[in-house]
Parts: C-alpha cells; sequence; structure tokens
C-alpha cells in the first residue's frame, strides 16, 4: 500500500527577507511522510534511524547529510519509538528561489547554480554525502545558532554560511561521485583504520610517526590522504575528535571539565579552553548549561 503524501508550504516555515529557515528536531513517528516546495539540507547530528525518501529507504547515523529537492517526498524515522533513549536528532536548513536568486552573486559559479535550480524544478535526484571531515556538521551548527538568535549583520551572515553549506555538501557529492565511478571505496581500507585508531586514543599524544608505523606510508602521503578524505590537516582532524568527545563527554556526564580535557589527552587547560571554544565558539561550562537546558 503506497502512503499518502502530505505538502508542506513555504509560507509555513521560510522567513523574510531571505526566505530561510533553519532548525535542530528529535525526529518521531508523528511526522507524516511529506514533500515540500522548497529546498532542504538535512543533517544527521546524533543517534540512527531510517530515512525514507522517494522509493527509498536508507539507514542514517550521525554524520551523513541528505539534499531532499523540490517535490521529493520523504520523512525521517528514529530507531526506537523510545526517542529519550535512542534518539534521532536532525539539523534542518529550509530555502526557496528566492534565496537561490540571492545566493547568485556570492556563489559565482554556474555549475553551483544550476545545480541549485535542478533541485528548485526537480530536475535531480537528492543527495546524500557523508561528513568524514566535520566540516559539514561546524557548518549547520553555525548556521543554527545565528538564525536561532540573530545579531547585527545577520542576514550577510546566514547568506554567507548558507552559501558555505551548499558549497561543501556539492564538493563532497562531486568527489563521492569521481570515486564511485572509478570502482574505488569511499576511504581506502588503512585509511578507515587509520581514523578509528585515532577515534580510540584521544587520550593519547598521537604523532605523525605513530601513523607511519600504523600504516606504512609515508608522512607525506598520510598528510595528503588526511587532505583528501577528511578535508583537514592530521591535527586539524585530532583536535576536532578530542573537542567532540569532550562535548559528549559535557553532556553526558558530570565529571568537572578539567577531567574530561585530561580524557581526551589535553594536559594544558589553556590550551584546551583555546581549542574548544575555537571549534565550538564556546566555553566548555557554557556549552555544558546550554546543552542542559
Amino acid at each position: 500500500m503506497k502512503m499518502s503524501v502530505e505538502l508542506l508550504k513555504s509560507e509555513s516555515f521560510l522567513n523574510l527577507p531571505l526566505q530561510l529557515f533553519v532548525n535542530r528536531c528529535s525526529e518521531n513517528f508523528v511526522m507524516p511522510f511529506h514533500t515540500h516546495d522548497f529546498i532542504e539540507y538535512s543533517y544527521v547530528a546524533e543517534g540512527k534511524g531510517f530515512h525514507h525518501i522517494g522509493d527509498d529507504i536508507v539507514p542514517v547515523n550521525k554524520g551523513m547529510l541528505f539534499v531532499i529537492p523540490v517535490g521529493i517526498p520523504h520523512v525521517f524515522r528514529p530507531i526506537s519509538t523510545d526517542a529519550a533513549k535512542t534518539p534521532l536528532i536532525i539539523y534542518n536548513c529550509l530555502f526557496n528561489s528566492e534565496l537561490i536568486h540571492s545566493l547568485k552573486h556570492i556563489l559565482r559559479d554556474e555549475y553551483l547554480i544550476q545545480h541549485l535550480m535542478d533541485l528548485e524544478q526537480n530536475r535531480q535526484h537528492y543527495v546524500s554525502v557523508t561528513d568524514h571531515s566535520g566540516r559539514l556538521e561546524e557548518t549547520m551548527i553555525q548556521l543554527y545558532r545565528e538564525f536561532s538568535v540573530p545579531g547585527p549583520g545577520s542576514l550577510a551572515m546566514l547568506e554567507t554560511l548558507v552559501s558555505q553549506l551548499i558549497i561543501i555538501t556539492y564538493r563532497q557529492n562531486q568527489q563521492e561521485n569521481d570515486q564511485n565511478s572509478a570502482h574505488n571505496p569511499p576511504v581506502p581500507h588503512d585509511m578507515e583504520a587509520m581514523l578509528l585508531y585515532l577515534r580510540q586514543h584521544l587520550s593519547e599524544r598521537i604523532q605523525m610517526k605513530n601513523l607511519v608505523q600504523l600504516s606504512r606510508w609515508s608522512e607525506k602521503k598520510i598528510g595528503r590522504m588526511f587532505i583528501r578524505y577528511t578535508g583537514q590537516t592530521f591535527g586539524s582532524y585530532f583536535q576536532h575528535l578530542r573537542i567532540q568527545k569532550c562535548c559528549e563527554l559535557l553532556k553526558q556526564t558530570d565529571h568537572k571539565v578539567s577531567m574530561i580535557a585530561e580524557m581526551v589527552g589535553y594536559q594544558d587547560m589553556d590550551s584546551f579552553h583555546a581549542a574548544f571554544k575555537k571549534i565550538t565558539g564556546e566555553t566548555p561550562l557554557a556549552y555544558r548549561k546550554k546543552s542542559r537546558v
């Protein structure tokens, strides 16, 4: 039996003057299978579940981003009905042709603009990419904060951040398409093992020489691989991993900030605070307070 589809319209969501809407929500089983007359960028920030999109059912987890064109029916569902225990948290960025028109002076690329027009006129299949570097998550969080608490220059900032989201996603999709067309997996086995090793050894003082021993690659090749598959240098990527783990511990535990810093390998608190604020835009205590509101 085919599911009924509800139409969501721009005027119910998009705010003037940019015709933009950004939110962070916990998915449930109440939202109907729906389509809309705007483009939607959806980023999976926490949890696992399924994305019913078109005729596909796609398992989803943290780090996946979908671009849903106008007219494509979809809905996210968490993995369990107990949202308190197994939440599926999504950041959404919605906009229509009016914002596309205003972004042309920023994007200045005929391929990007044509890509957006194809999405807006339902001439393209949905897009799905994986955020290996964390740049998409960072951009989505900045967008949500700027939209939720606007300040001086917010319109210009929002235009810039939306443009950044579009460009990063487009490049990531092109890269993944190129890799798939060459019959290569997105990340070679050795690189995947290296990234897993870093996630499992956050508290240790990992240096490039450790990765050389692990992979049998040269330092130069490792550097190139990190830029290619994460968009960051090794040092920047490892620092983002540590701060990401800090954020999880700040939300989920009552450990002192100094203990959490030590748990992820920071011995110097000044360096820790500087890194944390650079990546999240907040102090650890402010982040913990906000996450528990």
